[in-house]
């Protein structure tokens, strides 16, 4: 039986729209929660089907308003999470360890039926990243107050709305020469954010007892071939230097002073370790919802806007052009 409400933290991000669009599409109501509402609900809105979709505005750790808000959900879906510290409240263990720990409480006292979590791929062995540490931390904290809840792993998560392969594309594009931080070895498994969200909504649809789920795409993919194969999708040729950690290191500190860092010592220490399965918890493909959707084959639907000549730089198309 289909949930009536489910609660959603972090629904304006890439996974938040798609999950919305794909709860909505299924006459599932949905109650979005962000910190601004002027802001927020423009792109909130047009995601989700009329009569489906409500908007509350409210601050997370606001316990008042967030228990007016579990006292009418069945579910609660936690995509909140940051790449990096900003301010003094955005801080990994605030958002990461504190916030999904409140969460998971009020899950337990109002007895939903679920608390879904949004956690990260590969954290177990990242023992000198912050950013891992809060992850289990916070992973820890939901299990030990409500031990029904399920956590998601996922590997890197692309689409045209993404922060990854978006960015990238953008820098293959102006920078003539690319770094590799540890000579690109770092293998990754990347899942296509419509994937992920299949997962979601199978677990917000159906029992499941798994307590943590790795999410990965259908193939592993080397830092370095992901480059390579972005450069191929732009028609872009690139020099793609191996970078001597003792310059990354330095670089990292000085693109961790921007706004909108690049990279940070943190990310830096992520780089290390691959983010592939580990063996060790059950995957999506093991829960019976495999990923369908290929890196390249996915990319390329969006990747023109990187090239010249954007959509109509096809060979086909430049080939007729000629011929004028």
């Amino acid at each position: 039986m289909k949930p009536k409400n489910c609660l959603i933290f972090g629904g304006s991000g890439q996974i938040g729209r798609h999950l919305i669009r794909k709860l909505t599409k299924n006459n599932i109501r949905v109650t979005v929660v962000t910190r601004n509402i002027h802001q927020k609900s423009y792109i909130i809105k047009t995601q989700g089907n009329a009569g489906f979709i409500n908007i509350v505005e409210a601050n997370i750790h606001d316990e008042t308003k967030l228990r007016d808000l579990f006292s009418k959900s069945d579910i609660c879906i936690n995509l909140i999470g940051i790449l990096y510290e900003k301010k003094k409240f955005n801080t990994f263990h605030n958002i990461h360890t504190l916030f999904p720990s409140l969460l998971a409480r009020l899950s337990k006292e109002y007895k939903l039926k679920n608390f879904i979590h949004l956690s990260a791929l590969g954290i177990n062995e990242a023992t000198d990243s912050n950013y891992a540490k809060s992850k289990l931390d916070g992973e820890k904290n939901i299990l030990n107050n409500f031990p029904i809840s399920t956590i998601l792993r996922p590997s890197v998560v692309f689409s045209v709305d993404d922060n990854f392969t978006t960015n990238f594309m953008t820098l293959l594009n102006r920078l003539p020469i690319f770094p590799l931080y540890y000579s690109g070895r770092t293998k990754f498994t990347p899942i296509h954010c419509s994937d992920l969200t299949d997962i979601i909504y199978n677990l917000v649809t159906t029992n499941n007892d798994s307590k943590i789920i790795e999410c990965v795409g259908p193939e592993v993919i080397s830092f370095k071939e992901i480059i390579e194969r972005l450069l191929n999708l732009i028609n872009k040729k690139r020099l793609l230097v191996p970078m001597p950690y003792h310059f990354a290191v330095i670089s990292a500190k000085i693109f961790q002073l921007l706004p909108d860092p690049l990279l940070t010592e943190d990310q830096l220490k992520l780089l290390k370790y691959d983010n592939v399965l580990s063996g060790k918890y059950k995957s999506n493909f093991d829960i019976g919802i495999p990923s369908k959707k290929y890196f390249d084959q996915e990319v390329k639907k969006y990747a023109y806007m990187w090239r010249e000549g954007g959509q109509f730089s096809t060979e086909k198309y430049l080939k007729k052009i000629k011929d004028l």
